[in-house]
């Protein structure tokens, strides 16, 4: 007598309204840090998170509003980033180790192209108000978590320029091609010392 095996098809879990606002997040991230804002549609941004426009535009009403939201998202992100490293052991801010721990950990994250491109495509898009005013927010509270180490507004000054630049070396790849120009590898390795095996790894 032969027995028969019944199969239970896979149950498939449904994402919840939170999850499906996350993949589209991630997806936006993803399209806007190779588009910016005036290069990418909500279109561009549905077919990245496999998802429908009008569900995207359901969800964040407008593609403005969506990159704004990307944007407050990389900022808060790089203050969640330092806070962990300011909350893990006492800072002193005349204590130039203490400050690598902050650098090496801001270096650390700008592994991740499609944060640090975001961030590039706000700040340089000033010429939208909404977008400007984001940027500046995101700035200004970046500043008071490093002046929360209790350095001087010089030092904090400072800290922020070198992260500046070293954005401005990672976007337009300077530490991909080192051996193109010999001044250009300088200030590439004089931009980031001790961090640069860190990003090229």
């Amino acid at each position: 007598m032969s027995s028969v095996t019944t199969e239970t098809a896979p149950t498939r879990t449904r994402m919840s309204a939170d999850d499906r606002r996350e993949l589209v997040l991630a997806a936006a991230t993803r399209a806007f840090s190779r588009g910016g804002y005036a290069g990418t549609s909500t279109d561009a941004v549905a077919k990245e998170a496999g998802v429908s426009q009008p569900y995207v535009v359901r969800i964040f009403g407008t593609k403005l509003a969506l990159f704004l939201e990307v944007l407050e998202r990389a900022c808060a992100r790089i203050r969640e980033v330092f806070e962990a490293v300011l909350a893990e052991a006492p800072f002193d801010p005349d204590n130039d180790d203490d400050w690598s721990r902050l650098g090496l950990a801001y270096t650390e994250l700008l592994r991740d192209r499609d944060l640090l491109m975001v961030m590039m495509h706000g700040f340089s898009g000033g010429d939208i108000d909404e977008i400007a005013r984001c940027s500046r927010d995101g700035m200004a509270r970046i500043y008071t978590t490093v002046r929360s180490t209790g350095c001087t507004d010089d030092r904090a000054r400072d800290f922020i320029a070198q992260g500046m630049l070293l954005n401005v070396m990672l976007s337009m790849r300077a530490t991909e091609h080192l051996d193109e120009d010999p001044e250009l590898t300088a200030l590439t390795t004089c931009a980031f010392g001790d961090a640069l095996p860190f990003v090229l790894a």
